[in-house]
């Protein structure tokens, strides 16, 4: 599935081309979907792929095409503070995008069946949190995963705000899913193959949106144990942070304004940097016709002015490979500078960073 807008150079380019083609609508979910980039997320020798509009799958890892996730983060309607749960969590990088939404009061939970998957996104959210300088930019609700199937979910298990399930849900299990959901909420999930909104108005009623046609594996039926039962599943807790916790969330919120403050006196403005623009040669032919024997034959010519046009796009391809060649500075953190240079012990300075490495 998916095709459907153009391969991109680089995650900037992709979220362009989503972005272009109306698949990406509002500010805060183009701020999340540049904030992760999509590579990050494929095993070395498959990244090459990572910036076309197309479903990836590696074993048990899988990753939809960029164009159904954009549809799912717009269709979920996030706000921050909200719960959210994710049906086949994978490999945590649409989890990790809604966390930027969320923010650290908010709950984002996530299932999956397999364990290696698991395994495999939780080393992926420690490499965001560790290395990623998105990370600093924005509060975070970090996503909590455990293994299992969706389908064998403990009838105890407190309701959510937001749900997505990321597999084909049939028929008989729509209102399975739909009991896991807050009267107000949200259901995002493919059924009889449409990708589609359920809103909760009511304790018992519903109202339902087709987005988008797509095509998804169908839910993996639960196995019985020996007693011919399923084994449930208990969902990660909603635990309330603690004061410790939230000390350096206000901390580092404090400083952000601060530092956001202290840029807008200076007035300097702050700009991602800019993106350098691929350029498509066009040409225009002329057609002249030759007499072959007795037929008229058309023989396309070249222009002067073609020729000129393609030396000028040399000339700016040139000027572009050579700026490219030069070496960027790396941004600078100012967060990470203003917490480090505060007069602090070394172990505080690190528990405000988040144990960081750069």
């Amino acid at each position: 599935m998916g095709g459907a807008v153009s391969a991109g150079e680089d995650n900037d380019d992709l979220i362009d081309n989503l972005k272009e083609a109306q698949y990406i609508r509002t500010e805060s979910v183009e701020q999340a979907f540049r904030a992760i980039d999509r590579g990050d997320y494929y095993l070395e020798g498959y990244r090459d792929n990572a910036y076309k509009d197309l479903a990836w799958k590696h074993g048990n890892i899988h990753l939809s095409a960029p164009c159904i996730y954009s549809e799912v983060m717009e269709a979920l309607k996030l706000q921050p503070g909200l719960s959210f749960l994710n049906l086949g969590s994978g490999t945590g990088y649409l989890s990790t995008m809604v966390g930027l939404i969320l923010g650290p009061f908010g709950i984002n939970h996530g299932i999956e069946l397999h364990s290696d998957v698991v395994e495999y996104a939780k080393e992926k959210l420690e490499s965001f949190i560790k290395y990623s300088d998105s990370f600093d930019k924005f509060e975070f609700c970090e996503p909590a995963f455990v293994v299992g199937n969706c389908l064998e979910i403990a009838s105890d298990s407190h309701q959510y705000d937001r749900i997505y399930c990321g597999a084909g849900v049939q028929k008989d299990h729509e209102n399975y899913m739909k009991i896991l959901l807050k009267v107000g909420g949200i259901l995002v999930m493919p059924i009889e193959d449409q990708l589609t909104q359920i809103l909760r108005t009511g304790q018992n009623t519903w109202e339902s949106k087709n987005i988008l046609a797509v095509s998804f594996a169908p839910l993996v039926q639960p196995n019985r144990n020996d007693n011919g039962k399923h084994d449930s599943v208990g969902l990660p807790p909603c635990a309330v942070r603690n004061l410790q916790d939230l000390a350096r969330i206000y901390i580092r919120r404090t400083l952000r304004n601060f530092i956001n403050e202290e840029m807008k006196a200076k007035g300097i403005a702050q700009k991602a940097p800019p993106k350098r623009k691929r350029r498509r040669c066009r040409r225009r032919r002329i057609n002249t016709y030759v007499f072959v024997g007795n037929q008229l034959i058309p023989q396309p010519l070249d222009s002067e002015d073609d020729e000129k046009m393609e030396d000028d796009n040399k000339e700016e391809e040139d000027k572009d490979h050579s700026e490219a060649l030069k070496p960027e500075e790396p941004p600078r953190n100012l967060l990470r500078e203003k917490i480090m240079s505060l007069p602090l012990p070394e172990s505080l300075k690190a528990y405000l960073t988040y144990y960081r490495e750069k």
